[in-house]
């Protein structure tokens, strides 16, 4: 017989019944029954129900067993009685006698219990990962992930895909967010970059003459922690393609994420249908470019209707540049009630409140109610009704500035209108593309003009669209939303060298900083770039949608925690002297 085991502790069945076995795994609970001694044995596979009563030659040793510890048990397979037969697990039909025992690792007392419901701080379940990791949730997440990583990887070989791998080492380059910089030994004052993706080296790839790349690719940002994002490292699906357009690029993809999310998506509907919004309608329509589809309510401009009228805040903010009306649309939230709730909703994000109409049974038919509703008179109100396609029973909410400093507000509003009034379907996967998106965005601070997205990208119009305002240029650049996340993000890329080096210059980098900055892709180009492009979506988000879970740690075997610290491995860890000037280094401590 094997050392450890005969078999796992999910393979046992009636048909085992009289068998001698043998069983390694960890005590998860102990039951004394009168006397008898009921031990659930857990491994990786699930569950088997062992017991030993004082004729067996190893019960004191058993006696002495404690939660967690790790055991080798031999015995007898034996049935349940029909009544005690637990149809929950595999195993459920028998029992196992022990007969010997053998302690691999005893456990002290524990931090933190490995069954239950039991909540623990985050913090407690970081420094104690391995524990935490034991936990039936986490070891469902932690294998959803590895089978959907097999399974996209499948998918993209079917596809015609291979996968080539890039250098983890590498020059830093200006992707959006903060380089992980190493210092050089063999160069003292320089420095590597760890890559905050494989940007670069894939389109070299597509230069060099392959056509089709992959990768599941670890990536790299120096960025602040947000429940859906790590703040040190992720990985992703990245690919590249030759001779593609953008359409080409989605009906690549889609395939591939869709049969993923069918497969594992648990029986939730999974949507046909992606459709393609542009950038300035999604911060329109739904206050981000990340729009949750499964909430059917669209914002709507409905300036028109308060300009000039006699709602005093609205009129005269509408007589300055740049600034409209929205209203979010609320069907069957017509309650004084509700309507007082979200007006709260909004004090609680920092905006004076929200304006609301809502309408109900009048003398005359459908009649308008609310503080907005005087002030603006039957006329108007009667007009925004019309617009937004309410009935009685149905309210709107309405908030108004320049877009930029409400449009975040009004799509977290919109979402929680959703949520509250049941309109956000909950069994659903709802993907659109976000497409269109402005090449450059100009800081209201200093006045430069920099790049708002991928800065290898390919303007739409090409080297004549970059003649005019820099604000007005679109990119060919795009990003999958689902259920209001952003799982994918690509783009066609600047083949040409000559709109390259002038779409640079607009965000305030000459010639010479390009060649500088990018030299291995700038010479690349002058030997025969094909058109290409590709995009790059996020395992860990796509997991932890699959997995139905709110916070993207709950699928990372060891994530950090919210300050961007390993508190199971002490990282960040100072170096030591020594290791600081064999690197040319020298640490300045930070004044209060």
């Amino acid at each position: 017989m094997h050392a450890y085991r005969s078999h796992t502790c999910a393979e046992l069945d009636k048909s085992n019944v009289g068998d001698t076995v043998r069983l390694s795994g960890w005590v998860h609970r102990i039951r004394d029954h009168g006397g008898v001694l009921f031990i659930d044995l857990r491994d990786h596979y699930g569950m088997t129900q062992v017991l030993c009563d004082p004729d067996s030659p190893v019960f004191a040793e058993v006696e002495a067993l404690r939660s967690e510890w790790c055991v080798r048990i031999d015995g007898e397979v034996k049935a349940r009685a029909d009544n005690l037969i637990n149809p929950k697990i595999p195993t459920g039909e028998i029992e196992v006698y022990i007969r010997d025992l053998e302690v691999l690792g005893s456990a002290k007392e524990l931090p933190l219990m490995v069954f239950g419901d039991q909540e623990y701080p985050e913090e407690t379940r970081l420094r104690y990962r391995y524990l935490d990791l034991r936990r039936e949730e986490m070891q469902r997440n932690m294998t959803l992930r590895s089978d959907v990583v097999a399974s996209i990887r499948r998918r993209m070989w079917d596809t015609g895909f291979r996968e080539y791998q890039t250098p983890i080492i590498t020059a830093s380059s200006p992707e959006g967010a903060r380089d992980f910089l190493v210092p050089s030994r063999l160069h003292p004052g320089r420095f590597y970059a760890l890559p905050q993706a494989p940007q670069l080296f894939k389109q070299l790839i597509m230069v060099s003459g392959f056509d089709r790349y992959f990768q599941i690719a670890p990536c790299f940002r120096d960025e602040d922690p947000r429940a859906d994002r790590s703040p040190t490292d992720f990985y992703q699906l990245d690919m590249e393609m030759s001779f593609v357009e953008q359409q080409d690029v989605f009906d690549t993809i889609q395939p591939v994420l869709e049969s993923v999310f069918e497969e594992f998506g648990g029986g939730h509907k999974v949507d046909k249908h992606w459709p393609h919004i542009s950038y300035r309608d999604a911060a329109l329509w739904y206050g981000t470019d990340k729009p949750d589809l499964r909430n059917p309510i669209k914002m709507q401009d409905v300036s028109e209707h308060f300009r000039g009228s006699g709602f005093a805040i609205f009129a005269k903010l509408l007589e300055q540049d740049g600034t409209e009306i929205r209203a979010i649309p609320a069907p069957t939230g017509g309650s004084r009630k509700f309507c007082d709730r979200m007006n709260a909703f909004a004090q609680k994000e920092g905006l004076p409140g929200m304006g609301y109409i809502f309408w109900r049974d009048g003398e005359n038919g459908i009649e308008a109610a609310g503080p907005l509703a005087k002030n603006i008179g039957p006329e108007r109100t009667e007009a925004i009704r019309q617009q937004l396609g309410l009935g009685k029973g149905d309210a709107a909410f309405f908030l108004g500035g320049k877009p930029q400093t409400f449009e975040s507000v009004a799509g977290r509003a919109r979402n929680v209108i959703g949520e509250e009034l049941g309109l956000t379907e909950k069994d659903r996967f709802a993907f659109c593309w976000v497409v269109d998106f402005p090449m450059y965005e100009k800081d209201d601070e200093t006045g430069a003009v920099d790049f708002s997205h991928n800065p290898f990208s390919m303007p739409q119009g090409g080297i004549d669209a970059l003649d005019g305002d820099p604000l007005d240029v679109l990119g060919y650049q795009y990003d999958l939303a689902c259920n209001g996340y952003e799982l994918v993000s690509g783009a066609i890329r600047n083949h040409q060298l000559d709109i390259m080096i002038k779409a640079f210059e607009l965000a305030g980098y000459d010639e010479a900083e390009v060649h500088k900055r990018f030299g291995g892709l700038v010479n690349a180009f002058q030997y025969g770039a094909p058109p290409h492009g590709g995009c790059a979506a996020g395992i860990d988000r796509i997991v932890m949608l699959l997995a139905n879970e709110q916070n993207i740690r709950e699928v990372i075997m060891f994530p950090m925690n919210q300050r961007a610290e390993d508190l199971m491995m002490n990282a960040p860890s100072e170096a030591s002297s020594e290791q600081l000037m064999e690197l040319s280094l020298r640490v300045i401590e930070q004044q209060d």
